[in-house]
C-alpha cells in the first residue's frame, strides 16, 4: 500500500539531509518529495518504496510523522496536458484532491477523500 509521509519538523538547515541519509541507511528509498517552510515550520510529503518500515525507521531516529495517507500513483504521459486530464477524470467522479505532487517519471500521486474510487478512475492497479 502506497502512502504519503507527512513530517513537519522546525525550518533549519539540514532537515532533508537527514531524512534522506536515514532512510538511505535503512535502504528506502524516495520515490517523490514534496517540501517547503513557512512561520518557522517545514512541511515535508514523502512518498518511500517501504513506508511501513520507513515510519519505522524514522520513530527510531526521532522524526515524528504527522500523517501516513493512502495514495493513488499514476504514472502519466510526458507531455502538455497529461496532468489536466487525470485530474478532470477525478473531478469528473467528484473525487476530491487534498495533496498532489509530481514524483519522478511523471507520476502523479494523489491524496484525496476516496483513493479506491480514484485508484479505479484512473486505472491504477497495483
Amino acid at each position: 500500500m502506497r502512502k504519503d509521509l507527512v513530517i513537519i519538523p522546525d525550518d533549519q538547515p539540514g532537515v532533508l539531509a537527514r531524512l534522506g541519509t536515514t532512510l538511505g541507511a535503512a535502504g528506502i528509498n524516495i520515490e517523490a518529495i514534496s517540501a517547503f517552510t513557512g512561520q518557522g515550520k517545514g512541511i515535508v510529503h514523502l512518498l518511500v518504496d517501504k513506508a511501513d518500515e520507513a515510519l519505522e525507521v524514522l520513530t527510531e531516529a526521532g522524526v515524528e510523522v504527522s500523517a501516513a495517507r493512502r495514495v493513488a500513483v499514476k504514472a502519466l504521459p510526458n507531455e502538455p496536458g497529461a496532468l489536466g486530464d487525470a485530474c478532470a477524470k477525478l473531478a469528473e467522479a467528484e473525487i476530491n484532491i487534498e495533496q498532489a505532487y509530481i514524483a519522478a517519471e511523471s507520476k502523479l500521486v494523489v491524496v484525496c477523500d476516496d483513493v479506491d474510487a480514484a485508484k479505479r478512475v484512473l486505472e491504477i492497479t497495483d
